[in-house]
């Protein structure tokens, strides 16, 4: 999530390697000296067209027209040992060469620009999700705190995914919730509840009615859609008080938090979870907070579900307790460090299929 400056401005000919550049101009060599020494009745000009289009799958216009210049003076060469310039099949063979190199430079052009739009593309986005999603601080209060958030396709930088934290004056109120569906809906879905989150979490004296307040918040719009039932949020709302051992939890449909403990992974299962946002009105349910144990020492690991359903090449889903627990004592960080390498291991031969989130918190020694 770290904003990256743009790169439109620079030219993709700077990024190309020169073991790269040294392919076409061997190319263009070797034709030539080949080209040269062949019998009369051998032509092998028509080879040289191969350079400017090689250029062009990896350089940008500039570099890819000057090996196409090159290459055509190179055709100019052997037409002039071999017999003349005016001479008709060579003649031919420099027309052909100029023609394609003009086509595949304006190809290179074409390419270079499209990919300048789509980095300034994925700048913006970058900002939006900078805004939308913002940091977590390493520390707070007696928490450190650790988050990540990882992209279903490598072009996307934002998603349905949301989580967000705030100090008040007792403790550290948290939330983690993914959208259901993706696009631009999902984003203004999570930068609803996030908005709310932030303007109630300072606000409501407890857990049930901060999470009245992101209902009543959310519900009317995802009314006006049109789109009621179809549209929801997954939430799980945590407060973890300075002053005492403990947590309290409030689930509204999401995945469970895993409490890191002694080398175990233990999920916290609460007794009455309530709807996920925006069904409250579908369904009867009251709203409860479940307290759970939470001492010094005791790592949370908070996810969405995108981490569960990641599958590698035969299909089985990440073990996320299994492995969470495989490294007792590891701070928020480097535990989620490890876990992101070894998600994006499990994933190696598939691809992920939704994006995915995750927030450790460990309680530190006084």
């Amino acid at each position: 999530m770290d904003l990256r400056p743009p790169l439109a401005s620079r030219p993709r000919s700077r990024q190309v390697r020169p073991a790269q550049l040294a392919v076409p101009f061997a190319l263009i060599a070797l034709v030539t000296v080949v080209d040269v020494l062949a019998p009369p009745d051998v032509h092998l000009g028509p080879f040289l067209v191969a350079a400017p289009a090689v250029t062009a799958s990896f350089a940008g216009p500039r570099m890819t027209g000057f090996v196409g210049l090159v290459a055509v003076v190179a055709q100019a060469v052997v037409a002039t040992v071999r017999t003349t310039l005016t001479d008709l099949n060579h003649t031919f063979q420099i027309c052909a060469l100029i023609m394609i190199s003009v086509f595949v430079t304006l190809f290179a052009h074409l390419r270079e620009v499209r990919e300048r739009e789509l980095v300034q593309l994925r700048s913006v986005a970058e900002t939006a999700q900078q805004v939308v999603l913002r940091p977590l601080r390493d520390r707070m209060g007696p928490l450190g705190v650790a988050s990540l958030y990882l992209a279903a396709a490598a072009e996307a930088r934002i998603g349905g995914d949301l989580y967000a934290a705030a100090r008040t004056a007792t403790g550290t109120r948290l939330i983690i919730g993914d959208v259901r569906g993706k696009g631009l809906e999902a984003v203004g879905d999570a930068a609803l509840v996030l908005g709310a989150f932030r303007a109630a979490a300072h606000q409501e004296a407890g857990l049930p009615g901060l999470v009245a307040y992101l209902e009543a918040a959310v519900s009317p719009d995802l009314d006006d859609s049109g789109d009621q039932g179809e549209r929801f949020i997954t939430a799980a709302v945590l407060e973890i008080p300075d002053d005492e051992p403990v947590l309290h939890l409030v689930s509204c449909g999401h995945p469970p938090p895993l409490l890191l403990r002694d080398g175990r992974a233990l999920p916290l299962d609460v007794d009455h979870p309530s709807p996920p946002l925006g069904l409250a009105g579908l369904v009867e349910s009251s709203v409860t907070a479940q307290t759970f144990a939470f001492a010094a020492g005791d790592v949370l690991l908070l996810y969405t579900d995108g981490v569960l359903e990641a599958r590698d090449a035969a299909g089985t889903f990440y073990p996320l307790a299994e492995r969470a627990a495989a490294w007792p004592g590891t701070r928020p960080r480097a535990l989620l460090d490890r876990l992101c390498a070894d998600l994006l291991s499990h994933a190696a031969g598939s691809t992920l299929d939704d994006d995915a989130a995750m927030v450790a918190i460990e309680r530190l020694p006084r």
